[in-house]
């Protein structure tokens, strides 16, 4: 565990491992680095003038045992030009600033990095970020490698130096909530990356169980297979049909606004490994489909920031598990299956599973009256090819509550983009022999997906995310990246009411 602080010492007199400073590329010395060089003697003037110290945005030089400084070693990182330098450039700083102190094992970490004048990050969000990078920093990956494991970080206390008495309150209150949220995305991160044989339906079940043991304020309901039969699930049925492995409905409860209150409920697709069923995937990167699960456990985050931070608002998290399987009792294309809410459905390609299961969800969601239905999947790559990987796409049927959505993804740098959801999309879906089909035509479909699930969300208020683009990393780097569970928690608690100052 890291301990966070903001001490009230000049950042010269501060006593730690390491003291990270920014530096840009200009003439003149300002803020931290000014700060140091005065106390150095020119120290930062001279090396600068000789070329060794970085000016390249997330560049770094370290130097041992300054005299001038209490800090043993000063990391110099490099802010690039004043001009271009940004909230981005600022969490690219802190990111090097926290990866140098790891790499030399430093316990106690005090950061200094200016923040950027025509782009502030705010007090609050200032401590917010830096306590959910460095959960970013400290992740490691839950690799089943037999071979010797490296040691564990070193790093025990990350300081925020070098802040007013007014900022250092908004601040600490800004570490409290980001350490919770990097929690929860270490959950999401952990989740996604288990593979498919042992992160199943059942595990999932099984850590949403273990989650309300272990925080008193949330309930969680786990039903089996006959017990999703009797709630008239068929569409979500149709997809589990073809494993061996049997699927899970997940309602976990956190009772903390009025007791009359309406609810916002969180539904996630949590489709543990996806084959494509008989509408097989190509091999390549079909492995990447133990992620699908990822709208599922970022549901599971999100039920612990707001168990952690014991939020004042009624949350519900549904969670439909299945795998999706080309056995011999698959579902195949053609095959038509009843919904919860009565409607028919075609199946035409059974690679368009997320839909099938979601729809049922959201329809279980009507019991709760909630006030608002947001739905997390990795439902469709035609989203990653319209947005790539920066962004999450955000369609629903209440134009506010899109937009309240897109207002926390910038917030909390977990970034969003609405994506039109008109009926003219729902018209691509219609069938000969159903009420509708599960795919549309061959184009806009991550919104034609959306429009599915449109038609299981009349009365309510709803929005979809789609996080196929923004849930993992592919290649070299492959791994969870705990999205969008920033985006998520700052729309709890921005609904909660908490001070955003």
């Amino acid at each position: 565990m890291v301990r966070f602080d903001t001490p009230a010492q000049n950042i010269t007199s501060l006593s730690a491992d390491c003291l990270a400073i920014g530096l840009f590329d200009e003439d003149a010395l300002s803020g931290s680095a000014k700060a140091v060089d005065t106390a150095t003697r020119g120290l930062l003037r001279k090396l600068k003038a000789s070329g060794d110290l970085p000016l390249r945005p997330g560049d770094t030089q370290l130097l041992l045992d300054p005299a001038g400084l209490k800090a043993k070693r000063l990391l110099v990182v490099g802010l690039g030009k004043r001009k271009d330098f940004a909230q981005r450039g600022w969490r690219k700083a802190v990111s090097a600033a926290l990866g140098g102190s790891l790499k030399m094992r430093a316990a106690h970490l005090a950061l200094a990095i200016d923040q950027p004048e025509s782009d502030a990050v705010g007090d609050y969000y200032l401590g917010r970020a830096v306590a959910d990078l460095t959960g970013s920093a400290l992740y490691r990956i839950n690799d089943f490698k037999t071979a010797r494991k490296p040691p564990r970080p070193a790093l025990r206390r990350v300081s925020l130096a070098g802040l007013s008495a007014a900022a250092q309150t908004a601040a600490r209150r800004g570490l409290v909530q980001g350490d919770a949220i990097a929690a929860g995305q270490s959950l999401l991160r952990d989740l996604g990356n288990l593979p498919g044989n042992v992160c199943t339906p059942r595990y999932l079940a099984q850590q949403a169980r273990e989650l309300a043991r272990s925080h008193r304020n949330l309930k969680v309901r786990i039903f089996d297979e006959a017990q999703i039969r009797r709630l008239k699930m068929g569409s979500l049925l149709s997809v589990s049909r073809g494993s061996a492995e049997p699927p899970r409905f997940i309602a976990m409860e956190h009772r903390g606004g009025a007791r009359n209150a309406a609810p916002v409920v969180l539904v996630g697709k949590g489709v543990t490994f996806d084959t494509g069923g008989i509408s097989l995937k190509d091999p390549a990167a079909m492995d990447e489909m133990k992620y699908d699960m990822c709208g599922a456990g970022s549901v599971l985050a999100c039920m612990l920031v707001a168990s952690l931070l014991k939020l004042r608002i009624n949350l519900v998290g549904l969670v439909a598990a299945v795998e999706n399987m080309p056995g011999s009792r698959a579902t195949k294309p053609g095959d038509i299956v009843t919904s919860r809410a009565g409607k028919t459905i075609e199946i035409l390609n059974t690679d368009a599973e997320g839909r099938l299961i979601l729809c049922d969800a959201l329809d279980y969601a009507r019991r709760y009256e909630p006030a608002a239905v947001i739905d997390i999947a990795t439902l469709t790559g035609a989203c990653v090819v319209a947005l790539g990987h920066h962004f999450t796409g955000i369609m629903g049927n209440d134009t506010d509550l899109a937009q309240e959505l897109v207002a926390a993804g910038t917030r909390a740098s977990d970034r969003g983009w609405q994506l039109p959801l008109t009926e003219d999309y729902a018209e691509d879906l219609r069938s000969n022999f159903a009420d509708l089909a599960n795919v549309g035509g061959r184009y806009g479909g991550a919104i034609t997906a959306g429009a599915f699930l449109g038609r299981f969300t009349q009365g309510m208020k709803w929005a979809h995310l789609d996080i196929a683009g923004t849930a993992w990393l592919s290649g070299a780097q492959k791994g969870g990246t705990g999205r969008p569970v920033p985006l998520l928690a700052d729309f709890l608690l921005q609904r909660a009411g908490v001070n955003k100052a």
